[in-house]
């Protein structure tokens, strides 16, 4: 038979389903529970030590709750005894109350008024999120007044911080998941939908990458920078620069980067701190599009990873520093991290080929094992430097 726990467990999953018929306007109708399952005791006392149970929790004995409808049935080992055949919940209070969702409840209704009112076009979002609406139920006024803020200004290019709007200074942060679900629907027209990151989706200003870079030829670090060589901006002052150079060095740690400082002269050159995976901070610097492009990385999957990754937005990209003949003059017997990476690679043959042993072995060779002079020597080698 079933039991009062069971009887539970099933009503509060048809809680979800009361609380969008309150946003359809649906009047409550009998929320009938299905007992399912049959009555097997062969004891007599068993038998009534249960009936006892389920009646204790119900309407008739608590003034809430279910209600029980018996018939008399003609059972195999007790004979004919009284048995619940319908267990239902006959109004709204009577549901409410057995879950003790009473309070949430009417908060609930009146959560939904306001949000109705302030944005009629959310009914649809409160229909297939109900809990979430009960789970921000004390933050509804905040919540909607930034709604109203953007729905007016949904391009105000300001930090969250500077927004002015009545809401404690890290509101927009806590409840980003929220907003950023509502905003997308209020103001879909003018979002940047391929941008996943707040700030960037709803026309904010936020904290930029720096982009950190050495200038390799001395007469430019004069003229432009004052003397200055080794400079940081955010990418897109990074990305308007105009400067006389003719060839961009993207090293991977920052190790290597002061390594460029003991390179031979290079004329019309700077040097950039990628980062690793970072380097996608630079896809949208256009004005490397028409300029020779150096990638000097790790010795090992991650390295040429990052590199493939570079190239697709660079496709005239060259790799330094990055053989076979390297690899085998300074490689250790490190070992590298495993890559979950199995799509094929911008990458040449000879690139591919070491990539793959690389792979097969998780070996590793970093930049930094690469001595000086050899890569001084390197540079030379190949008419990097002037």
């Amino acid at each position: 038979m079933i039991t009062p726990k069971e009887i539970k467990d099933k009503a509060e999953r048809r809680y979800i389903s009361f609380l969008q018929s309150l946003v359809e306007n649906k009047p409550f109708e009998k929320l009938i529970i299905r007992g399912d399952k049959s009555y097997t005791k062969s004891s007599l006392s068993e038998f009534e030590k249960e009936i006892q149970q389920i009646v204790s929790q119900s309407k008739e004995k608590n003034g809430f709750g279910y209600t029980l409808e018996f018939q008399k049935v003609k059972t195999k080992s007790l004979g004919i005894q009284d048995i619940p055949i319908s267990i239902f919940f006959e109004t709204e209070k009577d549901f409410l109350k057995f879950l003790g969702k009473e309070k949430e409840a009417e908060l609930f209704k009146k959560s939904l008024i306001k949000i109705i009112e302030a944005f009629p076009e959310l009914k649809d979002w409160i229909i297939k999120n109900p809990i979430k609406v009960v789970n921000n139920q004390l933050e509804w006024e905040s919540i909607l007044n930034v709604c109203r803020y953007f729905k007016q200004n949904p391009k105000s290019n300001l930090y969250i911080r500077e927004l002015p709007i009545k809401v404690h200074t890290k509101f927009i942060e806590n409840y980003q998941s929220i907003i950023k679900e509502l905003l997308n629907i209020l103001i879909s027209e003018h979002i940047n939908s391929e941008e996943k990151e707040f700030e960037k989706r709803f026309n904010l200003k936020y904290a930029e990458p720096q982009i950190r870079f050495k200038v390799l030829d001395r007469a430019i670090a004069e003229k432009f920078f004052s003397g200055v060589d080794d400079i940081a901006v955010p990418i897109s002052q990074f990305e308007t620069l105009n400067l006389p150079i003719k060839k961009v060095l993207v090293v991977e740690n920052k190790t290597t980067l002061y390594t460029t400082l003991t390179l031979p002269k290079m004329n019309d050159t700077i040097a950039i701190f990628g980062s690793g995976y970072s380097v996608c901070n630079l896809k949208h610097v256009h004005w490397f599009s028409n300029l020779e492009l150096l990638y000097w990385g790790d010795i090992d999957v991650q390295g040429f990873e990052i590199l493939s990754q570079f190239r697709s937005y660079f496709k005239q990209t060259k790799s330094i520093l990055m053989d076979f003949a390297t690899f085998e003059k300074f490689f250790e017997n490190d070992l590298g991290n495993q890559t979950n990476i199995f799509t094929s690679l911008n990458l040449t043959d000879s690139e591919q080929k070491l990539y793959e042993i690389l792979k097969t072995n998780n070996w590793r060779l970093e930049q930094e094992k690469i001595p000086f002079d050899y890569a001084n020597e390197y540079f030379d080698k190949e008419n990097f430097t002037s």
